[in-house]
């Protein structure tokens, strides 16, 4: 018997969608209007802001006017605001664009007042399983949650719990977060919520959950004249109207009487969760990932540990581009073309901004650095060595040359070519000599410095020597009077040869030893005659045959349709890298295959090459693989017509890595296709693990399927790797995969879908889904015509993901070292600079930031990556921690923790995301 209705009137406000976000404003700004005006005319009515930021702040943006009246609503509690910024992907941003996401949206929302402490996660595609313990570190101790849950869940209530054992008591939405929403107008209010209740009511235990609402519609204006119609009406059920913030409020059902659900919401039983989002319009995930590992590895540590004073409007400007770009209908590329093109575009202002910030961080090492050095600093935070490959001046006669790092070492180099030095030649008449200087910008020309201007009056030629570093004092008035001077002397129309040489120069590998987010300088030097380029201690040297490359720690041979065999650890994977292209009559939110498709997995042609020379550094193939691909697909077949697409696969190994790198180029020329790269396992695979949002989940090799009418496709996100029977993946963006059955009987194999070339927002017709999950819209740049790439790493090896390591070689493979070159006087002292130290078996780095100028203490992130209870130690003999305390996701202090000599031993919980603040004297003097 139903107690009380609780009547919880809101929108859903996808701020751009099929519409971009201006187009949708406008109407944002009429609802919100409507909202205002009505509650303050209406002291009963109640509205619950979609718990996202954005969609206030974008209404303030327009009416600012309006500022007072919306706080005086949230003060009265007739308006619930917050907590997130933005209603995001959980699966294609990070775990820490999520914590910043939340930090960033309590801080709006209590701007204007009290924030509805909710974990309102209405209509993302699926949840992370470390969301609980995300809200949990933010204070939060409540979820909303309605796309993802399992079968098993037969109640309206759960206690959803984190892999590290943290819980939130969830709300499911079962029949949605609009299951009231056609209840009110028409006059037949109290017919329909009988209706209603009497098919939902299953779900609950007395009252009952009403959410009236749905996508970018506001409240009838005679909602409350209804409700009290109903009320009326002695007979019929008690109805209250309030916001989620008092409906959750009241007492709920005791944690251990409820079912607990561990981990992530993927399910398709209760309702779509759209997952073929993974793959569409590749260039956005590309750009979240790249983006966000410049934020949180790079610009931020390195600002915090050096910078006098922060750029935080940067990092705040890049983070909100970051944020907002990480929305369920925007990063997730299932909007309109115009919409994607806003996406990547403030993903790249994010990108620009968060550039920003590392460039002075490390201006500041190079302002330290003797010019004609380089600065080379490392984002992670332990000391690690990095293959860099440069190319820099050498002079001609040196036969081998090396880096020597501050300490005096010298790490020998391999070379890997010799540019040409002439840049170009052309010949000028005498009269047009003294014009040439006008294509000098300051003393810039192609991109270098203009060191020398040669005059040759007998032989007629005039030579511009360029070098990275000009002559201070060159005078382009001077220069261009000695030309003019030169025209005279040998007479008009005579025909001059101008050329243009840049200096010397090499392009090199090395191995270089860097610390622990810090960096050391190197110059390039003459290696002595009796060094030679070999190997060090933590080196392996290279072999590099017609299709073979071997060093000592992973071979890799080309089989004859291209693939690879790849060997580490007597782990032997045959076939990585092949390529199967199928037909998708899919749309943005589903894959779908046409109901004849034709597979593509045989090149038509093959091609292989050794890239760059033989060293003890870096070996590489290239791998050319030409397809005939069909033009087009629909729901019946694929076209018979083909277009000839290249896709060419650079594989290289580097010393002490045991993996082979792989990068895929291609232009895609087709429609309507789907295209996987395939990894063998070792050994055949019922169960996958992936690394994402702060954890590595365990998935098999179904999907739970329902009676909602979405085809339960097992494809699943992975952001940092995948990793399944032997046979480890590094991942350079979010991807999908799939463990699907190789060629051989019982062999599998793990398909990780290069993109998916889609001509439709959503299809009304589809053949993996019965209703359609948005209007059909022609999306023809969701087909990724032109150019596209993969970056990814293939690892074999024996035991478990965590006993090969394979966070700690995504974390390497994904935070490479930067080179920057040094600006100091030549005379100064070449150094080296160590910053905080973060170690621990599992303990990985998520973030690190100092919150404000006048602070020497640094905010730190951590994970423990691990199925077991650890420590994390921070701090060194070179960064010490003064002192040390908890904090929560927001920054709020904790409890003070004891720091013994300098180093901080913190106790983790398996899985457990920590915060800590550490007084280390930052920033650090260089």
């Amino acid at each position: 018997m139903t107690s009380t209705v609780w009547l919880v009137p809101h929108t859903h406000w996808d701020r751009e969608w099929y519409e971009p976000f201006q187009r949708f404003r406008l109407r944002l700004v009429d609802l919100m209007d409507d909202v205002v005006e009505r509650a303050a005319r209406e002291p009963d009515f109640r509205f619950t802001m979609d718990g996202q930021m954005a969609a206030i702040d974008d209404y303030l943006e327009v009416r600012p006017e309006q500022t007072d009246a919306v706080r005086k609503l949230v003060a009265t509690g007739q308006l619930a605001i917050g907590p997130w910024r933005v209603l995001m992907d959980e699966f294609l941003c990070s775990g820490e664009t999520m914590i910043r996401n939340l930090e960033m949206g309590w801080a709006d929302a209590n701007r204007l007042g009290e924030v509805m402490p909710v974990g309102y996660l209405p209509d993302m595609f699926g949840h992370c399983a470390q969301m609980p313990q995300i809200l949990r570190h933010v204070g939060i101790e409540q979820a909303v949650v309605y796309r993802g849950v399992p079968a098993e869940v037969d109640r309206h209530e759960f206690w959803w719990r984190s892999p590290d054992g943290t819980g939130v008591r969830t709300e499911f939405l079962a029949n949605s977060y609009g299951n009231v929403a056609d209840v009110f107008g028409g006059g037949a209010a109290r017919e329909r919520l009988a209706a209603r209740l009497g098919t939902q009511t299953r779900w609950y235990d007395g009252d009952f959950l009403a959410m009236y609402g749905t996508d970018h519609a506001a409240p009838l204006p005679s909602l409350m004249g209804e409700v009290a119609d109903l009320a009326a009406d002695a007979d019929g059920p008690h109805i209250k109207v309030a916001t989620l913030t008092e409906y959750l409020a009241e007492p709920r059902t005791p944690e251990p009487e409820l079912r607990t659900i561990d981990g992530e919401l993927r399910s398709h039983a209760r309702s779509n969760i759209l997952p073929g989002v993974l793959s569409v319009r590749w260039h956005l995930k590309e750009a979240m990932a790249r983006t966000e590992r410049l934020l949180t590895r790079y610009a931020e540590p390195f600002a915090a540990l050096y910078l006098p004073t922060l750029p935080s409007h940067y990092l705040s400007m890049a983070w909100r581009r970051v944020i907002d770009s990480s929305c369920h209908d925007s990063v997730t590329g299932c909007g309109v073309d115009e919409t994607a093109v806003q996406v990547l575009a403030r993903l790249q202002e994010g990108e620009h901004a968060a550039q920003a910030v590392q460039d002075r961080a490390l201006a500041l090492a190079a302002s330290a650095t003797p010019i004609g050095s380089l600065v080379i600093a490392n984002p992670l935070a332990s000391h690690r060595s990095d293959v860099v490959e440069l190319t820099v001046p050498a002079a001609a006669d040196w036969a081998q040359v090396g880096l020597q790092l501050a300490d005096g070492t010298v790490v020998p180099a391999q070379q890997i070519s010799r540019p040409d030095a002439e840049l170009a030649r052309e010949t000028v008449r005498s009269e047009d000599l003294p014009r040439l200087m006008h294509r000098v910008h300051d003393r810039e020309l192609f991109g270098l410095q203009v060191h020398d201007l040669e005059i040759d009056d007998g032989a007629m030629v005039l030579t511009f020597h360029l070098a990275d570093h000009g002559d201070p004092d060159f005078d382009a008035i001077a220069a261009e009077a000695r030309l003019r001077a030169a025209a005279e002397r040998a007479g008009h129309g005579t025909e001059w040869r101008v050329v243009t040489r840049d200096e010397p120069r090499r392009a090199i590998a090395a191995s270089v030893r860097v610390p622990s987010l810090g960096w050391t300088t190197a110059r390039v030097v003459e290696l002595a005659h009796d060094r030679t380029p070999a190997t060090g201690p933590d080196q392996a040297s290279i072999r590099v045959g017609d299709r073979v490359l071997d060093n000592r720690l992973v071979r890799v041979e080309v089989a004859d349709d291209g693939s690879l065999i790849v060997s580490a650890e007597g782990v032997t994977l045959r076939g990585v890298g092949r390529l199967v292209d199928g037909g998708d009559a899919g749309d943005s939110y589903n894959y779908a295959p046409p109901a004849h498709d034709v597979l593509v997995d045989t090149p038509t042609d093959t091609h292989v090459a050794a890239v760059g020379s033989t060293g003890p550094i870096v070996g590489a193939l290239r791998v050319d693989r030409r397809y005939g691909l069909p033009v087009s697909s629909n729901l019946a077949r694929r076209s018979a017509e083909t277009e000839s697409t290249l896709v060419s696969m650079h594989v290289e190994v580097r010393t002490g890595e045991p993996f082979v790198r792989l990068r895929l180029d291609w232009q895609n020329r087709t429609r309507d296709h789907r295209l996987r790269l395939h990894v063998p396992t070792a050994e055949p695979a019922d169960h996958s693990h992936a690394q994402g949002q702060l954890a590595v989940v365990r998935r098999g090799r179904t999907a739970e399927a329902g009676p909602v009418g979405e085809y339960p496709l097992p494809t699943f996100p992975a952001e940092t790797f995948v990793d399944a029977g032997g046979a480890g993946i590094l991942l350079g963006r979010t991807v999908e995969y799939e463990v699907v059955d190789g060629d051989v009987a019982g062999s599998t194999e793990v398909a990780v879908t290069l993109l998916r070339s889609i001509g439709y927002l959503s299809r009304n017709v589809h053949p993996y889904r019965s209703e359609p999950a948005g209007p059909q819209l022609p999306t023809p740049e969701a087909q990724v015509l032109g150019p596209c790439t993969m970056s990814l790493a293939v690892m074999p090896h024996r035991g478990s993901w965590a006993d090969a390591g394979l966070a700690q070689a995504a974390d390497a493979y994904l935070h490479a070292v930067v080179v920057r070159a040094g600006t100091a006087p030549a005379e100064t002292a070449p150094g080296a600079t160590e910053g905080l130290t973060v170690g621990g078996a599992g303990v990985q780095l998520v973030s690190l930031r100092r919150r404000q100028d006048d602070d020497t203490a640094v905010e730190v992130r951590l994970l423990n990556s691990s199925d077991d209870a650890g420590e994390a130690v921070l701090g060194s003999e070179a960064v010490p921690v003064r002192s040390a305390s908890r904090v929560d996701g927001m920054g709020r202090a904790g409890d003070t923790l004891d720091v013994e000599d300098g180093i901080l031993r913190l106790r983790l919980r398996a899985w457990e995301i920590a915060t800590v603040r550490l007084d280390i004297g930052a920033p650090l003097t260089p």
